[in-house]
C-alpha cells in the first residue's frame, strides 16, 4: 500500500516504540551487520518481525509489540533491548545508542542493498548518502482520523521541547558540531523532514500523501519523515523528534510524556478547542534553539508573547500531566554534555564504550 487510510484510526491510547541502534565491533566502532541480523540469521521470538535495518548497514531498528498503554512500556523497551544485545552478541556485534555515532564517518560505511534504500539514494543523492542518524519514534493510537490530524498539528509546539530534552548527538563525521543535536540537522537535509505545516483536516493530509506519491516525490507514505505525522498505516500519531537514547529509563520517560500529551490533546479536541495553529516558522525557530542548546534552550511560548526556558516548560508539564520522568531527564546531565565530557576527559575510545548497551 503506497498510501494509508482513515479507517486505520480505530483505537485510542495504544502504544508502540521504535528505536534505532548502531551495530559496533569490539572497539566500539560502527560495523556492517544488518544483513546478518535481519536476513541471514534467525532472531529470537521477541524480535521476529520486529527488527529491520536502516539506510546504513550498521544501523538497525527494533519495534516493541503493540501495547495497551504506558504501564508495560518500560518492561517492553528493556525486553526488546536485551533481546537485541544478546542476539547481536551471538553474531559478534555490540550495540550502541545515540542520535549519531561519534565515530561514524559516513564515507567509510556501506549502504543497505534493499531496493527501497537504493531508490532513495539515487533520487535524493548527497543528503541521503550521509544519513547516519538514529532516532526514537513513539506511536500512540488515535480513534479518529480528523482527531489524529488535529493532535499532530497541536503537538508540534512540544516537539522542540522533546528534542532539547533528548539532545544526544554533538558529534558528526568525527567532529564536534557545536550543536546539542547534530542528528536533527543532518536528518533535516532530506526532503519531507522537519517541522510540518498544519493541515486543516485529515482529508487534506490524505490528498497531500497521494499527490506526493502520484508525482514521484516519494514512493510511499513511509517517506514522510516529519517530526510528527499521522501514521495512516498504523492509525497512530507518530512522534519522531527525539534523538536515540542510551538509557532505557529516558526512553520510557519520553514514551509516557508523548502518550500523556496525545490523550490530553484528544480530550481537548473532543471539547471543541480551536487550538493554536502555530506558524511553522515560529516552531522552526524553537526547534533551532533545541538543536543548538539542548537542555539550555529557551522557547517562544505557545502564546507567542514571551519566552520560556526548558526547565519552566518541564515543571509546567509535570504538574499538568503528572509525567515525572521528564523532570528526571531534565535534571540529569544531557546526552550531549555527557558525550563531550567523556571524550574531552577520557578520549574517543572511552566515549564509544560509554554509549554501548
Amino acid at each position: 500500500m503506497t498510501t494509508g487510510s482513515p479507517d486505520a484510526f480505530s483505537e485510542l491510547g495504544t502504544l508502540g516504540v521504535e528505536e534505532e541502534f548502531f551495530l559496533v565491533d569490539a572497539d566500539g566502532r560502527p560495523t556492517a551487520g544488518s544483513d546478518t541480523l535481519v536476513y541471514e540469521a534467525d532472531p529470537p521470538a521477541l524480535l521476529a518481525d520486529r527488527i529491520d535495518h536502516e539506510l546504513f548497514k550498521f544501523v538497525v531498528e527494533t519495534q516493541t509489540p503493540k501495547l495497551d498503554g504506558p504501564a508495560d512500556a518500560g518492561a517492553a523497551i528493556r525486553d526488546v533491548r536485551d533481546a537485541l544485545v544478546s542476539y547481536a552478541a551471538e553474531h559478534g556485534y555490540g550495540v550502541a545508542a545515540a542520535g549519531l555515532h561519534p565515530g561514524a564517518r559516513w564515507r567509510e560505511h556501506e549502504h543497505a542493498e534493499k531496493p527501497r534504500y537504493r531508490s532513495q539514494l539515487e533520487r535524493i543523492q548527497y543528503p541521503q548518502h550521509r544519513n547516519t542518524t538514529a532516532g526514537l519514534h513513539v506511536h500512540v493510537g488515535v480513534d479518529d482520523a480528523d482527531k489524529a490530524m488535529w493532535i499532530a498539528n497541536e503537538i508540534r509546539w512540544y516537539l522542540p521541547v522533546m528534542l532539547a530534552l533528548s539532545a544526544n548527538s554533538p558529534y558528526w563525521d568525527g567532529h564536534d558540531t557545536g550543536l546539542a543535536s547534530a542528528r536533527a540537522k543532518v536528518f533535516e537535509n532530506l526532503p519531507n523532514t522537519g517541522m510540518p505545516t498544519a493541515f486543516d483536516s485529515y482529508a487534506e493530509f490524505d490528498a497531500f500523501e497521494e499527490r506526493m506519491v502520484e508525482h514521484g516525490s516519494m514512493e510511499d507514505r513511509g517517506e514522510i519523515w516529519w517530526d510528527v505525522r499521522p501514521h495512516s498505516g498504523h492509525g497512530t500519531v507518530e512522534v519522531r523528534a527525539p534523538d536515540a537514547q542510551h538509557d532505557p529509563a529516558v526512553v520510557e520517560a519520553f514514551v509516557r510524556y508523548v502518550h500523556a500529551l496525545v490523550l490530553d490533546l484528544a480530550e481537548r479536541y473532543a471539547d471543541g478547542e480551536a487550538g493554536y495553529g502555530h506558524r511553522r516558522e515560529l516552531l522552526d525557530e524553537n526547534k533551532w534553539r533545541a538543536t543548538r542548546h539542548g537542555h539550555d534552550a529557551s522557547f517562544i511560548a505557545r502564546s507567542g508573547e514571551d519566552t520560556v526556558t526548558l526547565g519552566e516548560v518541564v515543571e509546567h508539564e509535570v504538574e499538568r500531566l503528572g509525567v515525572t520522568g521528564i523532570s528526571d531527564v531534565y535534571e540529569a546531565e544531557s546526552g550531549a554534555a555527557f558525550q563531550r565530557r567523556v571524550r574531552e576527559t577520557e578520549g574517543a575510545r572511552a566515549l564509544y564504550d560509554a554509549i554501548r548497551l
